[in-house]
């Protein structure tokens, strides 16, 4: 195991990048809005499995494909970017509530879950980054145990910070959306709001290089 002020260390840097505006704050943000404080969650939990998914990719070697690979990666950032549209394009026809209803019915938690899951393995920089920031935190001495052992807790360690963080986004803009929703007009806004975020996040990860 690693020595705990350098576990301490990573968890405090892993608590600033996971508060550091990005793709998944925005998107925590938003369909907490739209669909309340629980379907947030299920986003929340979705971002941190795929966590979980970048640090296994890293263990395994698999992130230097992508490294290294322009195919590899361009193929993942175009089908994530696709993704990011298709989302878009869902919150900018919805209707707004009707006048007296407190929220729409919300997606199913599993439907919503794999959003998260989704916008997290198809974004390739969440790989790229963590290729190249868990290992900074890794040791070869044989005490601290395998290298690839050594991988898996820090990026639960980082599942842990940025489950922290985007659940309290996830509360408080929940409830500001709960009171969004019971104007229509705002509904509304807040559909067109969602999606052209939705769409900027898609262009801006359809052009990102390396």
């Amino acid at each position: 195991m690693l020595p705990f002020d350098t576990l301490l260390a990573f968890f405090g840097i892993a608590i600033v990048l996971a508060l550091t505006p990005g793709p998944d704050n925005l998107f925590v943000l938003m369909q907490s809005a739209l669909w309340g404080r629980s379907a947030g969650m299920c986003v929340v939990l979705g971002l941190c499995t795929g966590v979980l998914g970048h640090t296994a990719a890293v263990a395994i070697g698999l992130a230097a494909i992508f490294a290294t690979s322009t195919y590899a990666f361009t193929i993942l950032k175009l089908a994530g970017a696709a993704y990011l549209a298709y989302l878009a394009w869902q919150a900018l026809r919805a209707r707004g509530s009707p006048v007296g209803a407190e929220r729409p019915t919300a997606m199913a938690p599993g439907a919503l879950y794999r959003r998260g899951v989704i916008m997290s393995l198809t974004n390739p920089k969440v790989l790229l980054f963590f290729f190249a920031f868990l290992p900074q935190f890794t040791s070869p001495k044989p005490e601290y145990g395998s290298v690839g052992l050594q991988t898996a807790v820090l990026g639960v360690i980082f599942m842990v910070a940025a489950l922290l963080i985007f659940s309290t986004i996830a509360f408080f803009s929940g409830a500001f959306g709960q009171l969004l929703q019971r104007s229509p007009t705002a509904t509304r806004w807040l559909n067109r709001v969602t999606g052209v975020v939705f769409l900027g996040l898609a262009i801006r990860l359809a052009t990102a290089s390396r």
